[in-house]
């Protein structure tokens, strides 16, 4: 491991928010996957299924905070996820989970970072880190109203959680299609249960758009904020009633909803769906940074 820097590892988010709650609220957007995901495990613990699961904090040699990263993906290969350090930060973080004897079969976040981790790990065990998929993180500046269109947006009832799951589910799948992936490539999708939804409702942050006659065409949802910054997604809209103007419709009134909370609106795009980029940039967001996710087998 690099002596130039030092890599704590706990698996207690609380004492985690302790040390990097500062560095995340400096940067609550491009933080925004840590800050809630950490926020979350504090209050539920963390998540059953993955193995080794972690938060970690670089340090350099002076004791100041130069990266974080997590491993809580309740998905396989239960990649790690790293925001923004230094090369040097992140080979030494790769050392540090190699270090720590557990296999890693994948790696998420923020360029430079992520790509710098995967190679180090790659070099280390002779494998390669090949990419899986490319995100874009906007922020909304300008709201800029879409067309108008029929219904209106409101929350997801209880008794509408299954049909949610559904849909959240058949997100993923579609999502890869329009990528032009297999359907089902990265298999994300499986990882929301019942309970996932239900807690979603009981935030506030699952929303549908729904005709006159109150029948859900589409589907929006977010996180709770963190640091005063709200990320939404996923976003769905069935494929027998794409182009009418739901999504666009929904996720403006959601924007809205957040900007008057005084709240910073964010989300995550494809970049292999031209479809949605266009959506989200015709609305005013605005982009922050790129993200990857790479597989290391």
């Amino acid at each position: 491991m690099s002596s130039e820097y030092d890599v704590w590892f706990t698996d207690d988010a609380g004492a985690f928010l302790a040390v990097a709650g500062e560095r995340l609220g400096a940067d609550p957007v491009t933080g925004t996957v840590v800050a809630t995901l950490a926020r979350r495990a504090a209050t539920s613990g963390m998540p059953e299924g993955v193995p080794d699961p972690w938060f970690a904090v670089v340090r350099d040699s002076a004791g100041e905070v130069a990266g974080i990263a997590m491993r809580t993906a309740p998905f396989e290969p239960w990649p790690p996820y790293l925001l923004a350090m230094p090369d040097a930060a992140a080979r030494a973080l790769a050392d540090a989970v190699i270090a720590r004897g557990a296999a890693v079969g994948g790696v998420n976040g923020l360029r430079p970072a992520t790509d710098v981790f995967a190679a180090t790990l790659s070099a280390a065990t002779g494998q390669e880190a090949d990419v899986q998929l490319h995100l874009r993180l906007f922020e909304l500046g300008t709201l800029v109203d879409p067309r108008p269109v029929p219904g209106r947006l409101r929350a997801v009832r209880p008794e509408e959680a299954r049909t949610a799951l559904a849909w959240i589910r058949q997100f993923f799948l579609d999502a890869d299609e329009q990528a032009g992936r297999e359907a089902g490539h990265l298999d994300q999708g499986a990882a929301f249960t019942l309970l996932d939804v239900q807690r979603k409702v009981e935030e506030g942050v699952l929303w549908f758009w729904v005709d006159r006659d109150d029948r859900p065409v589409h589907l929006t949802g977010a996180n709770p904020p963190a640091f005063g910054v709200t990320r939404i997604g996923p976003v769905y809209t069935p494929k027998h009633e794409r182009g009418n103007g739901w999504a666009g419709a929904a996720v403006a009134e959601v924007s809205r909803l957040l900007q008057a909370r005084g709240e910073r609106a964010i989300l995550f795009t494809d970049q292999a769906n031209p479809t949605s980029n266009a959506l989200y940039v015709a609305l005013g967001y605005e982009p922050v940074v790129d993200t990857v996710q790479l597989s290391i087998s």
